[in-house]
């Protein structure tokens, strides 16, 4: 089975976050990372990140709300910053982490000392790499839904074969025939399909989600 459709993801509830701080030549740099899913969710997280650390210089941020690498559905903000010191390294670490739907904000707290081009770029960068380092993630599986009509006397054997294509029900209903309406990964819809149709001698009615 193909493993395509699986991403590991930060393992947060909305509204829960993981935080770490670090002091570069008296900065406080502190990293709050949470797990999100599109723009507006990450905004909302941007937001309510600044409004708890209002008296700080910089509130830096950025975020990649789609799958590892996926550009998306990303952004980013220097926050007073020199340009492209802050939040475009900040999101090429995001970019490049191998975990999706992920935003942080990096808040300074100056200490007195510039850290200059290259300093600022490795400091916001190394701040989010440390959270990354203790970031507890989760699997996400990437599902579409699919329906499936089939003959009573077979369901037994198709509710079997579930688990192996990670399928699960989403909706049942009970008539004439048995009908589901799966959660499946895209990838997986050939083979049970197959697997169906040679169970039912093709009788098995199964209607693919219609493409993006």
């Amino acid at each position: 089975m193909p493993n395509d459709f699986l991403y590991p993801v930060p393992d947060l509830a909305l509204g829960q976050f993981h935080r770490v701080e670090q002091t570069i030549k008296r900065s406080r740099f502190i990293c709050t990372a949470a797990h999100v899913t599109s723009p507006e969710e990450a905004k909302a997280f941007i937001d309510q990140i600044r409004e708890e650390f209002s008296d700080a210089r910089h509130n830096c941020w950025a975020f990649a709300a789609g799958a590892p690498g996926a550009t998306a559905q990303v952004g980013m903000s220097d926050d007073g910053e020199p340009h492209g010191t802050a939040g475009r390294p900040m999101l090429t670490v995001l970019l490049h982490c191998g975990v999706g739907e992920i935003a942080v904000v990096v808040t300074r707290y100056f200490g007195g000392i510039l850290l200059g081009t290259g300093g600022l770029i490795r400091a916001y960068q190394g701040t989010v790499k440390f959270a990354l380092e203790t970031l507890p993630t989760a699997e996400r599986l990437v599902t579409v839904p699919l329906r499936v009509t089939i003959e009573h006397r077979y369901v037994t054997q198709f509710l079997r074969l579930l688990p192996q294509y990670r399928a699960s029900i989403s909706e049942s209903n009970f008539g004439m025939d048995a009908e589901y309406v799966l959660a499946i990964p895209r990838d997986a819809i050939p083979a049970l399909t197959k697997d169906l149709t040679e169970l039912t001698s093709g009788s098995v009615l199964v209607e693919p989600p219609e493409e993006d």
